[in-house]
């Protein structure tokens, strides 16, 4: 394996942990290091880390903050 693609995967613990998961990159980083790209994009959507998954995950969190927020203020609300 290159040493550049060899240093990037051991930088990067996630890297690291979907190479275990997956060993067949093994092979084929070792054939086509340009392919360095789509491991790294690979591994970010099996992680969950993509920008897709960031952004879900973040409209969830607003979604129960608001939920929260209408809770407390049907709560304090007088009379009801």
């Amino acid at each position: 394996m290159r040493q550049n693609v060899y240093e990037f995967i051991q930088t990067n613990e996630d890297m690291r942990n979907y190479l275990r998961v997956q060993p067949a990159w093994y092979k084929r980083l070792m054939r086509n290091p340009h392919e360095v790209d789509v491991f790294e994009t690979e591994a970010k959507y099996y992680f969950e880390k993509s920008i897709p998954h960031r952004v879900s995950k973040f409209s969830e969190s607003v979604q129960v903050a608001s939920m929260m927020l209408h809770m407390f203020q049907a709560m304090n609300t007088p009379g009801e």
